[in-house]
């Protein structure tokens, strides 16, 4: 898979793509369905499958200009372009989204990107697709110019779960209300976050807790509280624990971080990229009034961590016997 960075054109496929456009914050069931059919129909045709993307996301941009917080990051660019590999995407065109690309006519964008830079033979978008400044460009428009150039124009049909349309917005809300199967199936498999573990205060450790420190960078996480977590990336097996997602409080914190303390593990983790899987919310995060209290509610949550743990796995087995 090749990526290419910045907006203008260069390292153009020679034989021509079928190209997407979107944010694809989460890469979705929805977008799960457009990608294979844009990968079937690149292969089908002798062409690359071909995406174009956005960094920071648009509504990122546009949140910092009126001075508000964006609706919470479902996936970062890194877990965005793994499952973009994941889904045989030969090629990836990573848009920078700033003041001159929001500015950008919806035909001068199309001309640009599809035709010039990725010579589209074929455009696959969503049935409600809008595109370019003050979001004027829609299906339409690109019909017409695929007339003019060239290149077919088709819709996918909505994607749905339970008579409803799955989008990012539907996996946001239920991820903040700590409903992890839901997102499951809108997301088609289980919401993961994948991170670095960086060296911490070592509060956890003194308390008889050693976590795993992992910063969160995006501005607004969609998920806070505790939660029993599966962490993979260790070899073998995904490994159980519980996970913190917040500030601290009691400890007089300020910038969020995910915290995840594992059963029975005691090597080191610094420097390591783990994938931290969110499976039950016990609580939200409190501020309590001393250690003692934090460390009491510490080890209440294991407790129930585990027993969630065990009586899922009895639940699974059962299913399967």
């Amino acid at each position: 898979m090749r990526l290419i960075r910045g907006t203008t054109p260069g390292g153009a496929p020679t034989q021509g793509s079928v190209a997407t456009i979107g944010t694809f914050d989460g890469v979705h069931r929805g977008h799960q369905a457009l990608l294979e059919r844009l990968v079937s129909e690149a292969r089908d045709r002798d062409l690359a499958a071909a995406v174009v993307t956005f960094e920071p996301h648009p509504r990122e941009y546009f949140a910092a200009r009126r001075g508000v917080l964006p609706p919470a990051r479902l996936t970062s660019l890194r877990e965005k372009l793994v499952c973009f590999r994941k889904a045989g995407v030969d090629l990836i065109w990573l848009l920078r989204f700033d003041s001159t690309l929001a500015a950008r006519e919806a035909e001068h964008f199309a001309r640009v990107i599809l035709v010039d830079g990725l010579q589209a033979r074929a455009v696959l978008v969503g049935d409600d697709f809008r595109f370019g400044r003050q979001r004027a460009g829609d299906v339409g428009l690109l019909t017409r110019l695929g007339g003019e150039q060239g290149f077919t124009v088709s819709t996918m049909d909505t994607v749905e779960d339970g008579g409803k349309r799955i989008g990012s917005s539907k996996v946001r809300a239920a991820l903040a209300a700590g409903d992890f199967g839901r997102a499951k199936r809108l997301l088609g498999r289980p919401w993961t976050v994948t991170a670095r573990v960086t060296h911490g205060d070592q509060l956890g450790r003194r308390l008889g807790f050693p976590t795993a420190n992992m910063p969160l960078k995006r501005r607004v996480f969609p998920v806070s509280g505790v939660v029993a977590v599966r962490v993979h990336g260790l070899g073998g097996s995904p490994r159980e624990g519980v996970a913190n997602i917040g500030t601290r409080p009691t400890v007089g914190g300020k910038r969020p971080l995910l915290e995840v303390h594992l059963f029975d593990y005691e090597e080191k983790l610094y420097g390591r990229r783990l994938e931290v899987e969110f499976c039950w919310k016990l609580r939200e995060e409190e501020h309590f009034e001393d250690l003692d209290a934090l460390t009491r509610a510490m080890e209440e949550d294991a407790i129930r961590a585990r027993a969630w743990f065990a009586d899922h796995k009895t639940r699974q087995e059962n299913k399967t016997a």
